[in-house]
């Protein structure tokens, strides 16, 4: 006997594109991990984008400043707080466990890469993949797949949806630590993608885990009400 608890976290008809984005995703994350390991200096490519976006007005850094607040642990705290409270309210308790468990996973595993990877920008500072991208976009991720689930969107809508959230909230977060100079523009790359790749299997693995537990429910309210008949 099946039952679901509530409904799925990630919506099932956009599990199989969201499942090959991780994986090209990790792809990314493990070329650019090779790449620059052990580095402290930028690449060509950070050299050219840094130069396109620097020199910003001062009014400007006050934007990239809020952005970069908004990813350390008194804003990031913060915005999980909102969204868990939103999603409860709107019923849906997967998607807060998910929006707790997808945004600490993403922001954990940019902590473990940063140390295995090595790469330093202004010092010791290790700077592969950056977090702060990692954790914005990670929950934007969570957002829009909430979105996509209440609206009905189907895998096309979904998918478009999902992806212009992602690189909406990973350009803004990304140009931010740019502009301040926290990482390089590969840093931040690295830490988009691996949101996309850890987002998506920690939305799976809520469903999974939620799926068994409510079937195993199911089963004991069969098995009572069976007992109760004899």
């Amino acid at each position: 006997m099946t039952g679901r608890s509530a409904p799925a976290a990630l919506p099932p008809s956009l599990r199989s594109w969201l499942g090959l984005i991780a994986a090209l995703a990790a792809l990314v994350v493990a070329v650019l991990g090779v790449l620059y390991a052990g580095d402290g200096k930028p690449g060509r490519v950070d050299v050219w984008i840094r130069a396109a976006v620097g020199g910003v007005r001062p009014s400007w850094r006050y934007v990239a400043l809020a952005m970069d607040f908004l990813g350390e642990p008194a804003g990031s705290a913060t915005l999980v707080a909102v969204t868990v409270t939103g999603c409860l309210l709107l019923r849906r308790p997967r998607t807060a466990v998910f929006a707790v468990a997808g945004v600490g996973m993403a922001v954990g595993t940019t902590t473990l890469l940063k140390h295995l990877v090595g790469r330093t920008i202004h010092g010791d500072n290790l700077s592969y993949p950056s977090g702060h991208t990692a954790f914005f976009t990670a929950l934007s991720l969570v957002v829009a797949l909430l979105a996509t689930g209440r609206l009905g969107l189907g895998r096309a809508a979904g998918t478009l949806l999902v992806l212009a959230a992602a690189l909406v909230a990973g350009a803004a977060m990304g140009w931010a630590q740019v502009v301040l100079g926290a990482h390089y523009p590969t840093d931040v790359l690295g830490g988009w993608c691996t949101a996309l790749a850890v987002t998506a299997a920690t939305g799976w693995l809520v469903d999974r885990l939620a799926d068994r537990m409510a079937d195993r429910w199911v089963d004991r309210a069969a098995d009572a009400d069976r007992q109760g008949r004899r």
